[in-house]
């Protein structure tokens, strides 16, 4: 692994629990090999671009890493209802690009959830979406593209390494809101898993009070990272079962 630098950020407001304090423990990552991320996962990190994080807030602990052992999911009834509701949604899996229709989604996306949510307004050029979605992939980025007939109505950006896929990132046409896209995108991506064999899904960060986060608990059997663990630790994934 080459590293370029490594720091905690200082304490600032947390965006999804704004009466805690909030720090991200970051590295710059200018190669790695599909192995070495695969650890980095295992230990609670996430990736971003060129860079690696994970919470190291000073004083909350609610953020916690989630990941779905694979082999052992089975759909839910609640769960065949999204996938019947999304039976129009064509799925394909991709190398990373960005294309025109790339950049007007996720504008149209991220303008509703400005309106929706209240987030922070944001405009994005292919350039600025390269630097931000398509660097540090290396050989593990991936995007399923999923298609309303011959419309682009999503985009999942995913890690796949060793043992493991990460679901990395998700935007979707406002108009297919009604049918629980985002669960529909985490199934796809968990049965795609299964299917090959791999060992984990990895869906990030799990926080329960957080009304946007909080859907990722009903997914399961989940595993939880008991705490994000010191270099010379070994990270424990404790099994909880919904």
């Amino acid at each position: 692994m080459h590293e370029l630098f490594h720091y905690i950020e200082a304490p600032h407001r947390c965006s999804y629990l704004p009466l805690e304090t909030a720090s991200l423990e970051i590295h710059g990552i200018a190669a790695m090999s599909p192995s070495e991320y695969a650890e980095l996962l295992a230990r609670g990190y996430r990736r971003f671009g060129w860079q690696v994080f994970r919470p190291a807030c000073p004083h909350c602990s609610k953020c916690r890493s989630v990941r779905i052992p694979v082999r052992q999911f089975q759909l839910r009834a609640s769960e065949r209802r999204v996938l019947r509701r999304n039976e129009r949604i064509r799925a394909e899996l991709h190398p990373l690009f960005v294309s025109r229709e790339h950049i007007a989604l996720y504008n149209q996306w991220h303008r509703f959830m400005h309106q929706h949510r209240g987030w922070p307004m944001q405009h994005i050029d292919a350039e600025t979406y390269r630097a931000e979605f398509l660097s540090g992939a290396a050989d593990c980025g991936r995007q399923w593209l999923y298609f309303d007939n011959d419309r682009l109505v999503g985009i999942a950006l995913m890690d796949e390494v060793p043992g493991a896929i990460s679901l990395v990132y998700f935007f979707y046409d406002p108009g297919w809101r009604a049918d629980s896209p985002g669960n529909f995108s985490i199934l796809n991506q968990i049965l795609y898993a299964q299917s090959a064999a791999i060992d984990y899904a990895y869906l990030g960060y799990w926080i329960e009070e957080c009304q946007s986060m909080k859907y990722k608990g009903r997914f399961g059997p989940k595993e939880i990272l008991e705490k994000y663990p010191a270099e010379e630790e070994a990270p424990v994934w404790t099994r909880e079962i919904i």
